[in-house]
């Protein structure tokens, strides 16, 4: 499954003509997806009204668009504004106990594992310390959140776009302005989960160096990498450019990792695993002729994996940290959101 997961992202990014294929395929996803969409519209199927506001930060497109940044950033943002925010998510990744189901809701700790709830909820937490659940019901993880922390005035929901029975009175869309749209198509014949027509009167978020391509009231964000730390401490000295490097990566998309790291002057050797990899010491223990750089992200679970498996290797692993920076319209259009909750 993982090894077509790679295969397919693949297609995409090289916008295969293979890929036709599949459209028979895209027209029953798009049909089914939109007539899933309209009951919801249409009040057929109930929806779940938070006694807070709530804030969807979503896409449109499979793979990584910088959202989990963004996030990290609007909560520090809001957090210094002193406005109590709480954070859920669906939890992808996380490892049911017996007899729990996805639904069922959980707190994210600063000790939590990528097990317990989730890679990104772990780096949302332990980079903001943000009350936080998750679980495949938002209504039930939100419950869970105000019975814990029932002073909270606003919920963000990481992702959740697509996750029509809750009701939301703002949403995000994140659109990452390198990759685009791909070919247009939605699943599988391209990576687009609704159509571009989506983005039509939605606060749309651009994630994209190239600033200029838009104009100066856009929403903007860009991500900035910072000086490499180590997985744990490490008494070996951090690589620096033009070492060449291993870039270790199981996020969305990799490629701009990668380009992130050749950009700093390193040469790079691509070790690309699917979103959401759960590592294994088989992944790294050949990886032994020069230094391994990660993500954020990846570290979450590469330091989990370290604390069962005692190995000399995690002393040579490096994350390159990212942050969001964001254009003065994002903080502007947030602290609209706030005057309209009656929060500012």
């Amino acid at each position: 499954m993982k090894k077509f997961e790679l295969a397919i992202t693949k297609a995409w990014q090289n916008q295969s003509p293979y890929l036709q294929a599949l459209a028979p395929l895209s027209a029953v996803y798009g049909a089914v997806s939109g007539a899933r969409k309209s009951l919801y519209d249409k009040a057929f199927l109930k929806k779940y009204h938070a006694a807070v506001p709530v804030l969807v930060i979503g896409n449109i497109t499979v793979g990584g668009s910088g959202k989990t940044p963004l996030i990290i950033a609007l909560v520090k943002y809001l957090q210094a504004k002193n406005v109590r925010v709480g954070v859920i998510s669906r939890g992808y990744g996380r490892v049911l106990a017996k007899g729990e189901r996805s639904s069922t809701p959980k707190l994210v700790r600063t000790d939590s594992t990528p097990d317990d709830v989730g890679d990104e909820p772990c780096l949302i937490v332990q980079s903001t310390a943000v009350p936080m659940a998750v679980g495949a019901d938002r209504g039930k993880a939100i419950e869970l959140l105000l019975a814990q922390f029932s002073d909270t005035q606003l919920i963000i929901s990481d992702d959740g776009l697509q996750h029509y029975a809750l009701h939301r009175d703002a949403e995000w869309i994140v659109v990452d302005g390198v990759r685009g749209f791909g070919n247009g198509k939605l699943l599988p014949q391209g990576f687009l989960r609704e159509p571009v027509s989506r983005l039509d009167g939605a606060t749309v978020v651009y994630h994209d160096k190239r600033s200029e391509r838009y104009d100066a009231k856009a929403l903007r964000m860009q991500l900035d990498p910072a000086p490499l730390e180590p997985l744990f401490t490490s008494t070996n000295p951090a690589p620096k450019p033009p070492a060449s490097v291993y870039a270790l990566s199981g996020i969305g998309y990799p490629e701009r990792f990668f380009d992130t790291l050749q950009t700093l002057g390193f040469g790079v050797i691509k070790k690309p695993f699917a979103d959401h990899h759960k590592f294994e010491m088989d992944d790294i223990t050949p990886l032994t002729q020069h230094p391994i750089i990660t993500t954020s992200k990846d570290a979450v679970k590469l330091r989990t994996l370290a604390s069962r498996a005692k190995s000399p290797i995690f002393e040579n692993i490096w994350v390159l940290p990212v942050s969001a920076t964001l254009s003065e319209s994002v903080y502007g259009e947030m602290d609209k959101l706030l005057q309209r909750f009656g929060l500012s």
